[in-house]
């Protein structure tokens, strides 16, 4: 099931608030679909993906195939692709819940 759908139309230049690295557009998706930031993740291939979570405040996977571009700053996990990242969203997002109840 998909619920939201967003694109930036804008470019570097425009300095806009939701072009990636900027987090505007997770924020508005948030509020729009009543998801808590710091519990979530963004899932992503790019340097951009992993900075616009971390300024949103969720978790960030970097999923890693060496595009040969900078690289993002410290990602709370690095993968070879989304199925690898998988199991460690699945034990974070526990985790999470585990300290939500006590």
């Amino acid at each position: 099931m998909l619920d939201l759908v967003q694109v930036c139309p804008h470019d570097d230049a425009d300095h806009c608030a939701c072009r990636k690295p900027a987090p505007g557009m997770l924020v508005e998706a948030a509020k729009a679909l009543d998801i808590h930031l710091p519990t979530s993740f963004m899932v992503g291939d790019r340097w951009r993906d992993v900075e616009a979570g971390t300024r949103a405040g969720a978790h960030t996977v970097f999923i890693d195939h060496h595009y040969p571009e900078r690289a993002p700053t410290a990602p709370d996990f690095i993968a070879a692709s989304l199925c690898d990242a998988v199991p460690h969203i699945l034990q974070r997002s526990s985790q999470e819940l585990h300290h939500e109840s006590h």
